[in-house]
């Protein structure tokens, strides 16, 4: 699909109003690769330092919440940012919250910007860690640190910007017909992981259901904690390549196209990846989950997941939980 962003939707991924500006120039993008390339060059090779801090002082300060404001961009915006540091204010206590602030104000007053670190998954300790890690830099090197982390924020929501643009576009041919439901037809998938062996009972003919979970879930348990995994990225794809599937050892720089994304909840649940659907389109499909930022020591910096849904298994559901340690990890075929 090309996408049509307007200026408005690219100043919300990024505060820059220059950058905002040269993306639009550049749009359409006909992949969300593309937009990301294109992203990257103007960040770092065609706005100055004045768009930085621009796009810089249009974040809330981590721990505090975003300034109300009524703008399109300022909204999404807003919302984007509070998702974000969502598993830092989980995360936080009266203490930690008290020891940002300072450390925020200590920072601010040596560097003069605030401090900019993609937030989405860390935990506030993490945060605060990281924070008193880079302090000591000298402001240079700080600053080029902040505009690299500014590009990570800047890349996850325009990662959200194509799975919202996806969500609404029901009616395109391009996509595929999990995102024909309306919005009204979602329920609550707390229960998702329920056994689903009264769909499909040995002996008996099966009968055709309708749903009340998205056909595919998934759960991610940490067993070095034993307890779920809260604060994980995950992102759904699905082949849409030239080639009928992909091959073991081949890099794609296009093919996979984004379905959903999400971050698992307290509860390790990853949320709503796909609409529900009766029958989910067969083909290859692809659950990668951001567990470098979730175990920064960690041997893995992400792990990816492939399967095929065949043409008999479209009406069946499809779970695929993570069990994750830091140096290891396994999944399995969930009911």
């Amino acid at each position: 699909m090309e996408s049509g962003f307007e200026e408005k939707d690219f100043l919300a991924c990024c505060g820059s109003t220059k950058f905002a500006k040269e993306m639009a120039l550049a749009a359409p993008f006909a992949s969300l690769e593309q937009a990301v390339a294109a992203a990257t060059d103007i960040w770092f090779n065609k706005v100055d330092v004045s768009a930085w801090l621009q796009a810089f002082s249009a974040h809330p300060q981590i721990g505090d919440s975003a300034p109300s404001s009524q703008s399109h961009h300022q909204t999404t915006s807003a919302q984007w940012s509070k998702g974000e540091q969502s598993t830092a204010l989980a995360t936080a206590t009266g203490s930690s919250l008290q020891e940002l602030s300072e450390w925020n104000a200590r920072y601010r007053q040596k560097f003069g910007f605030i401090f900019i670190i993609c937030a989405s998954g860390r935990s506030t300790d993490e945060i605060l860690a990281e924070l008193k890690n880079r302090y000591p830099n000298r402001p240079i090197v700080e600053f080029e640190i902040a505009a690299q982390e500014q590009m990570k924020v800047t890349e996850l929501r325009l990662k959200k910007l194509f799975t919202s643009k996806a969500k609404v576009s029901s009616t395109s041919d391009q996509y595929p017909a999990v995102f024909a439901k309306k919005v009204e037809d979602r329920v609550n998938i707390i229960g998702g992981h329920l056994t689903a062996n009264s769909e499909n009972t040995s002996g008996k003919t099966s009968e055709v259901r309708t749903r009340t979970r998205p056909p595919i879930t998934t759960h991610v348990l940490d067993v070095s904690r034993g307890s779920p995994a809260a604060g994980i990225e995950v992102f759904l794809e699905k082949w849409e390549g030239t080639q009928p599937h992909p091959s073991f050892g081949v890099t794609y720089t296009s093919g996979w196209k984004i379905l959903g994304s999400s971050t698992t909840d307290n509860d390790g649940r990853s949320g709503q990846l796909l609409s529900i659907v009766d029958a989910v389109d067969p083909g290859i499909y692809r659950i990668s989950f951001n567990t470098g930022k979730y175990c920064p020591s960690g041997f893995f910096p992400y792990v990816s997941i492939v399967f095929e849904i065949r043409e008999s298994q479209k009406r069946e559901h499809f779970h695929v939980p993570l069990l994750l340690s830091p140096f290891s990890f396994s999944t399995y075929r969930g009911s």
